[in-house]
């Protein structure tokens, strides 16, 4: 089939390819950054994910460690008020008085430390504060009768202003408490004491003092409902900001994105006591940036890009001079195949040495434009003789001996006869050339529609016609698509100047041998459907069939 070229205005202008000095300088430079781009990749997960491991496991083993310590602590403090409360001379006040003013001058980590008697009245204490209260309904004296007591952190507005703590802050203790029980068991009263919260967080932070040089690094207490004890401002007294890393670990590590936008690798750990101690349900978090922590393994992955662009810049410029040796005699052809393309009399392609290939090349080339030559005319007479001027598709004398030398062998063929309509209302109104314009557009949206193997043609006027080959191994268009296909084509706006021009077409459709075995018949009864569709209203298609009478004939070999 003739296919359609590039005339009537249209330009076509390709773009400048690269020479091959270039194209291998080129190509080794992207395979060697390619390559070093995936090497580093590779590595440099490969290093992130290990470095990212062990930095959680640290995060998570600091976490552990700082629990297992708070856990010590509160056990320590525990078991003294425990021991205490078993000691017989406590159970009298007066002795319980001068054991609680010295304890509370040894330890300053004591708020205030205190006996009552089974009522809940203070009958001792530390500095005379709140002697002789009532504190029968606190936790401090209600649990402390049952047994050893130890009470989370919460405020204590009895004690504002009498007990040092953190200017500006409601002083926050830890209680605990035990039993003063006669010989038989009978609780007489309860040793409590208040330890400061201000003198624990002093604590903690002689505990995680060692570890300031890791840069970013922020630690998190948490109480059992998980309200942050100690943290960074404004943290404290609200809940965690990302409560799903401590929902969903137990002791483990995890990357996570806080309410900051920044990616901390989070370690997680929660108190679970000491020996008899059951603990107060703290949890500690510690975190640090990913990009501090990752920040050696993008050092890494620069050192190897680095390396690999070196590398490109290297291979490229042997590339160049490598491609030079068989760039120059393929430039001498080239040289040669230009003055040719510009019409230069006399000029002939130079015998070349170099790699045998482009020896035999230049010959085979020689020979080639001596032939070319004498065959290059007759050639361009033939396909101007069979080829529609206007549309570039192929014209009716073309189609004819098509039709006259088809054989379809073991195969079928779909058969279209194709009329526009519209097209004289347009030729009417604006003239041959807005006519003209409509038949260039639509012969060129017909051949982009149509296979390399299809033959569509322009058979003269508005009438156009195509046949579609179908074989075992190179199965057919469906047709009732392929028209639909084709009349939305159609449809589709023509530019022409400023305006937009509109026209459709109507559709014939006959089945070569399906409708007949002279495909001059199938091609009368598509003419005959063709006919049809524009008596049904146009813009359609129709396949024929039996009932369709045969119009006169438009498309076959004889008119």
């Amino acid at each position: 089939m003739i296919r359609p070229a590039q005339r009537n205005g249209d330009s076509y202008r390709p773009t400048q390819p690269l020479g091959l000095r270039m194209t291998v300088a080129i190509t080794l430079a992207v395979l060697v950054l390619c390559s070093t781009l995936a090497k580093g990749l590779f590595i440099g997960n490969g290093a992130a994910d290990a470095l990212a491991a062990e930095i959680g496991s640290s995060m998570t083993g600091l976490a552990q460690s700082l629990a297992r310590q708070l856990d010590s602590t509160m056990w320590a403090r525990a078991n003294q008020i425990a021991a205490l409360s078993r000691i017989e001379a406590l159970k009298d006040p007066a002795v319980a008085q001068s054991t609680i003013d010295e304890l509370k001058r040894r330890d300053p980590t004591i708020a205030w430390i205190g006996m009552t008697d089974a009522t809940g009245r203070v009958v001792a204490a530390s500095n005379g504060l709140l002697m002789g209260a009532d504190i029968g309904s606190r936790p401090v004296h209600q649990e402390g009768m049952k047994s050893l007591f130890v009470g989370d952190v919460h405020e204590a507005v009895a004690l504002r202003g009498k007990v040092p703590h953190l200017p500006g802050e409601t002083p926050k203790f830890v209680d605990v408490s035990a039993p003063l029980q006669k010989a038989d068991g009978t609780p007489i009263g309860v040793l409590a004491a208040h330890y400061s919260w201000d003198w624990a967080q002093g604590a903690i932070r002689q505990l995680i003092e060692p570890l300031h040089d890791r840069k970013g690094l922020t630690l998190y207490i948490l109480s059992a409902d998980g309200t942050v004890l100690i943290g960074p401002d404004p943290t404290p007294g609200k809940p965690l900001p990302v409560p799903t890393v401590t929902a969903t670990l137990r002791d483990g590590w995890s990357r996570d994105v806080w309410p900051d936008g920044v990616t901390y690798v989070t370690g997680v750990a929660h108190g679970k006591g000491l020996h008899d101690y059951a603990g107060l349900g703290w949890t500690v978090v510690a975190r640090q940036p990913a990009d501090v922590l990752y920040a050696e393994t993008n050092r890494l992955r620069l050192k190897i890009l680095g390396a690999g662009l070196v590398l490109a810049l290297l291979f490229s410029v042997i590339g160049w001079f490598a491609a030079g040796r068989i760039a120059r005699p393929l430039t001498a052809i080239a040289d040669a195949a230009e003055r040719l393309r510009h019409g230069e009399r006399g000029v002939v392609i130079p015998e070349v040495g170099g790699a045998a290939e482009i020896r035999r090349l230049s010959v085979s080339l020689r020979d080639l434009i001596s032939l070319t030559n004498k065959d290059a005319a007759l050639m361009r007479l033939e396909d101007i003789a069979y080829e529609d001027r206007l549309t570039a598709l192929p014209n009716r004398r073309y189609f004819e001996q098509y039709v006259e030398a088809f054989t379809g062998g073991d195969g079928s063929a779909t058969v279209m006869c194709i009329d526009l309509d519209g097209r004289k209302p347009v030729n009417d109104r604006l003239g041959h050339d807005a006519s003209d314009a409509v038949l260039r557009q639509v012969g060129r949206r017909l051949a982009a529609i149509v296979r390399n193997d299809d033959v569509i043609a322009r058979l003269g006027d508005d009438e156009f016609a195509a046949i579609l080959p179908c074989r075992a191994s190179h199965p057919g268009p469906d047709s009732a698509e392929l028209a639909a296909r084709i009349i939305a084509a159609v449809n589709e706006p023509v530019s022409f100047g400023s305006q937009s021009l509109r026209v459709g077409c109507s559709i014939g459709i006959a089945a070569w041998p399906e409708d007949g075995t002279d495909m001059a018949a199938v091609l009368r009864h598509a003419d005959a459907a063709l006919y049809k569709a524009k008596r049904e209203g146009r813009n359609r298609a129709v396949r024929w069939s039996p009932t369709v009478a045969d119009a006169p004939v438009h498309t076959a070999p004889s008119h």
